[in-house]
């Protein structure tokens, strides 16, 4: 299986070009489905230790059913396929101009969400406009065990996200075993007390949400993933629900950008711009770098050959 490995403000992805499994030819979210459902053994594999690393996420480049789109794109990690993936596409990018796929300037990129646009502005540095973005339940409080009442937004970018702001814990790298703790409970909390999206969906992400020392910048994050680790970037479909929010609360007007801070320092620059459908159309820049090119090999007497499940 030949992959390449880069980072996004810290956080891995794992572009895979080739050795997947047949999804078929149907639309991205139904062959998104069928690798949730009928493949979890592959991806799982790909992105367990000792293999894979923990926080990375995985991109399976697939042909995309819209024409004008330079790939299709969907994304996982290892306990869930995801509908979009911010820092991976920033990653996916740059991956692609490294490739020679793609080169200087504005590129359409197929994921299970929908069409996304990326801008690649020179070879690490790139714009990401996300899907539209929405809030879609404002300051739901929910009961956390050991923690007690927890208030915040439910908010899509991409993905589905409990936004907390502030965080109850302050929110820097010496507090991340504390951190991840109290957003894998929150988490919990949301799907036991069925808070979510519209339809009934689960909560899969945790922002909480901080001051950064900064003063260039305009907060900083810890965001929860769905296998509980935390994401080393500031996460942009992350970033794309918190705009949303920000938009709701007149916080922010169209156009104006700040810099989101993660918790161990990487930084992304934001902006919006109205939607069609009362949401935000975000816009993330951010860097990557690849960091490797390789070829992963699947030895039939290797005990761990599906990854370390402990």
């Amino acid at each position: 299986m030949h992959v390449i490995d880069s980072h996004t403000g810290g956080e891995p992805t794992r572009v895979i070009l080739d050795g997947a499994p047949d999804l078929g030819s149907g639309p991205l979210a139904e062959r998104a489905r069928r690798l949730a459902t009928e493949h979890e053994a592959f991806y799982r594999s790909v992105m367990l230790e000792p293999r894979g690393q923990p926080a990375m996420v995985g991109a399976l480049l697939v042909a995309p059913v819209d024409p004008t789109c330079a790939t299709g794109v969907i994304y996982f990690d290892v306990d869930a396929v995801l509908g979009m993936c911010g820092h991976g596409t920033i990653g996916l990018a740059v991956t692609l101009a490294h490739m020679g796929r793609i080169g200087v300037g504005r590129h359409r990129v197929e994921t299970p969400a929908g069409v996304v646009t990326v801008e690649l502005l020179d070879r690490n540095t790139v714009t990401v406009t996300n899907i539209e973005s929405r809030r879609v339940r404002q300051s739901v409080a929910i009961d956390v065990p050991g923690y007690g009442e927890v208030t915040g937004d439910v908010a899509y970018g991409g993905n589905w996200f409990f936004i907390v702001d502030p965080s109850p814990i302050p929110v820097n790298p010496g507090n991340i075993p504390k951190l991840t703790d109290m957003t894998v409970a929150i988490r919990e909390a949301s799907i036991a007390q069925e808070v979510g999206g519209e339809e009934g969906e689960p909560i899969d992400h945790v922002i909480v949400q901080d001051a950064s020392p900064d003063t260039l910048v305009h907060s900083r994050n810890f965001v929860l993933c769905p296998d509980d680790n935390y994401d080393r970037s500031p996460c942009g479909t992350g970033s794309s629900a918190r705009l949303a929010c920000l938009a709701a609360d007149g916080r922010l007007t169209p156009g104006q950008e700040i810099v989101q801070e993660s918790v161990i320092g990487s930084t992304y620059r934001l902006s919006y711009q109205p939607g069609r459908n009362g949401g935000v159309i975000p816009s993330i820049t951010g860097q990557a770098f690849v960091m490797a090119e390789s070829k992963l090999l699947f030895d039939e007497s290797d005990p761990f050959r599906t990854g370390i499940k402990a």
